[in-house]
Parts: structure tokens; sequence; C-alpha cells
């Protein structure tokens, strides 16, 4: 399935071989670097994180909780967003949810409430119609909800995300990017397929120290 594997030698990424540590990861071992940075959006000594994701990918759920925690947990040190992949095209529902609900500032707080809906009471919100649905029952002002679904900007945003995943070179997800340049994911820390909540937290702790450290 895309949504569990991860390209290492994808196109644009300069890629070494190398032995590390969570704690103290190698370019080619636990991350990987795009040749061509990606312009931040961060503002002032704080280092972007973009956690590209699908609501419906099961490793993406899986590791929401833990990257929520790292999140919480790095506070003020990072800008901290996510780019929902649109799976089905253009035009996917779901991205469309989550672009709806990151213009209500809604986003972080509902991310959960969407993967439990999906993975754990089976809700496909893959319908324009189911979504709307289920947005009433969450206690949201469906109108609103409806007006930002809607509005220029989410459409805008919408129809601009497969430029953004091409700019970033990200052909699977979960995929984390730290500071526009180095790129992460379970899959490369663990080529085994299997790796801990804290070793992958670790190496993002220590990509984010790395940018941190370059920063005026």
């Amino acid at each position: 399935m895309r949504s569990l594997r991860f390209v290492v030698a994808a196109a644009g990424m300069a890629v070494a071989t190398a032995f590390a540590s969570p704690t103290d990861p190698k370019v080619g071992s636990e991350y990987v670097v795009l040749a061509q940075p990606v312009p931040v959006q961060a503002v002032g000594k704080k280092v972007e994180v973009i956690e590209f994701f699908m609501y419906h990918c099961p490793a993406c759920n899986a590791l929401e909780p833990t990257i929520t925690g790292w999140a919480k947990r790095q506070g003020d040190n990072i800008q901290f967003r996510r780019v929902h992949m649109p799976a089905t095209g253009p035009n996917d529902p779901e991205a469309h949810l989550h672009l709806t609900l990151e213009a209500m500032g809604l986003s972080e707080q509902m991310s959960a409430r969407v993967f439990h809906a999906m993975h754990v009471q089976r809700v496909r919100l893959n319908r324009e119609e189911v979504i709307f649905e289920w947005i009433a029952k969450q206690g949201i002002d469906t109108k609103k909800f409806k007006d930002y679904w809607n509005s220029f900007g989410v459409k805008t945003k919408l129809r601009r995300v497969p430029q953004v995943l091409n700019a970033y070179k990200v052909e699977s997800v979960p995929t984390v990017i730290i500071d526009g340049r180095y790129v992460t994911s379970p899959a490369i820390v663990s080529q085994s397929g299997a790796v801990s909540p804290t070793a992958f937290t670790q190496v993002l702790d220590a990509l984010v120290a790395k940018a941190k450290a370059t920063k005026k």
C-alpha cells in the first residue's frame, strides 16, 4: 500500500549510507536530505515540522498519539502543521475535511476524533454527505463548516496540495519534514519495518536540535 511504504531513494533527495542511533541520526540511516530545501513558514527561531498523513492510513493512525504528544512537548521550539495527502485526487474528501477543520482552527482538536471515527467506529469519511452528517454529531455548526468547506481559500489550498507534495518529494505517509530539509518516517528509521515510538521521537528531537542550531 502506498500509505505503508517509503521510497528512500526518491528523486531529488541526497542519500548516504551510515549507521547511527536514534539520538544521533545519520543521513541515509534515520533520515534523508532534500536536494532542494523548501522555504519554511516558521517564525523566528521556531523550527517548522510538517507531518504528511492520511486519515484512513493505519500507520498514520498508529503514529497519531505519539506525534501529537511529541509536538506538545516541543512547545515553542517548533511550528507544527499537517498536510493531508489527497489519495483520490485533487478533490479528495479526506484532504478537504482536514483543510476545512484547519481553516476553522479545529484540526488539532479534531484530529484524534477523526482517526477514532475511521479506525475504531469504521465511519467511512470519504464522501461529502457522510462528512457533513458526522460533523453535525460532533457539536460543530454544520452551516459554518459548509461555508468553510466551500470557501475559495480552502478550495485553493486543496488544489495546491499536489504541488506541495511534489516540492517535498513525498510519495507516502506518514512522512515528517523538519525545517524544509530533513525527511524522516517510521519506515526510514527502522528499515526492518518496526520502530518504537521512543526511537522515532528521539530522531525527531535530534533533527529539530540540528535545525535549531543553524538558526541565527
